[in-house]
This record gives C-alpha cells, sequence and structure tokens, in this order.
C-alpha cells in the first residue's frame, strides 16, 4: 500500500474491522532515500510524505488499538529511525529532517502511551548498516563485511523490546554501540558548547572531534 495516503490506511482499518480484529502489534518501516538540490521541493515532499507521514498515518489509523487502557494485553508498536536522524550527517538534509521527526514522535507517542496504556510498548528501532534491498543488496550480491543481515537487526530488536528499552540503537560489523554513543554526545555538544553545527565534519573541529571521542568516558 502506499503509506503516503491516509485513505490507504482506511481501507486497511476497515478490512481489519470487518474480520473484528484489533492489532497487537505494529510496525511502521516504510522508508525511501532518493536525493536532490536545494531547488528541489518535490524531493523534500516525497521523502517526508513516505518517512514521516507514513508513520504519521499508521499512529492516526491505529491508535486507538493501542491507546485501551482497559486491554490487559501486551501491546507493540515498532517504528524505524535512522542514525541520521540522530547524528545528522552531511548529504542528505531531507532524509535526515525526516528521520529527525520520526524520532521526536516516536518519543512523544512513548510518553503518552505510557499514562494512557501502559500495557503498550514504543519502541524506536535505529539500524545501523543493513543490507537489504533498499542498500543496494539483493540475491545476487554477497553481504559487506561491515554489514548486518536483517535477521541480525530483529534479534537485537527482540532483545531490546525484553529489556523493555525505548531507544534500540544497533551496532553494525564496523561501527560498535561505544562508537555510536561517542558520536551522538558529541552532535549533542554542538548545541550545549554552540559550535557550529555538524562540527563533526567541519575541518576547524575534526580533529577536536576526534580526541575528544578517543578521550571521551561513557
Amino acid at each position: 500500500m502506499d503509506v503516503s495516503s491516509l485513505s490507504a490506511w482506511s481501507k486497511l482499518s476497515d478490512i481489519l474491522t470487518s474480520k473484528s480484529m484489533t492489532l497487537n502489534f505494529l510496525m511502521l518501516n516504510a522508508g525511501i532515500g532518493p536525493k536532490g538540490p536545494w531547488t528541489d521541493n518535490q524531493v523534500f515532499r516525497k521523502i517526508f510524505d513516505t518517512n514521516f507521514f507514513g508513520v504519521v498515518n499508521g499512529i492516526n489509523t491505529f491508535h486507538p488499538h493501542f491507546a485501551d487502557s482497559k486491554s490487559k494485553d501486551q501491546k507493540s508498536i515498532v517504528i524505524t529511525g535512522s542514525k541520521q536522524g540522530i547524528t545528522n550527517p552531511p548529504g542528505n538534509p531531507a532524509y535526515n529532517a525526516s528521520k529527525a521527526a520520526v524520532k521526536t514522535t516516536a518519543e512523544h507517542l512513548s510518553y503518552d502511551l505510557a499514562s494512557t496504556s501502559p500495557n503498550t510498548s514504543v519502541h524506536l528501532l535505529v539500524p545501523g548498516w543493513t543490507f537489504t534491498g533498499l542498500t543496494g543488496g539483493g540475491q545476487t550480491k554477497e553481504k559487506p563485511d561491515g554489514a548486518w543481515a536483517p535477521e541480525q537487526v530483529a534479534d537485537y530488536l527482540y532483545k531490546k523490546m525484553d529489556e523493555g528499552k525505548f531507544y534500540v540503537i544497533c551496532p553494525d560489523n564496523d561501527v560498535n554501540t561505544e562508537t555510536d554513543k561517542k558520536r551522538m554526545m558529541w552532535t549533542m555538544g554542538d548545541i550545549v558548547y554552540e559550535r557550529q553545527p555538524m562540527s563533526r565534519w567541519r575541518d576547524e573541529y575534526k580533529e577536536e572531534a576526534k580526541q575528544a571521542m578517543e578521550k571521551m568516558k561513557l
């Protein structure tokens, strides 16, 4: 279905209603990542329609299935974010912005449902480098050594869900969890210490960022 179409979501909801089905698990995963120049308004709209409003439409449509405070069933909503929506590397501002919006939306959903439906858990899944069709993978190609297979991401998600974690920041075979945390802490420091944005990639900060993250203790 077209996740950017609210009417498509409504049709899906009607199918479930006609079969008297109630959802216990919802995963909002659809995403695209085309690139375009700052003058290409349609690229921004296309990315946000899928990456952000695809998530919002899913929440709008199925929120009643998960917000029932009387239900004793354990329910879960998993929303796929991206490290690019957290550390914000250069290269695709539209994609990064869409995933930053997804992160914020998921955080608010978790907060609100914690009080209205404590049996519903919300999780932000942030994969690392994963070998899928979206990232150029395929049956005729071998997985790069640095990438995780989709099954590894799924297993990591299940583990973190069992632990009750909201943030599921997946490592991969090139970037470990410690490195991810240091990069996120440096990124937040741009605001706290009033550095120029995206300082980790600016020439005047590169060496400082490298040394700081090497010395950083978690």
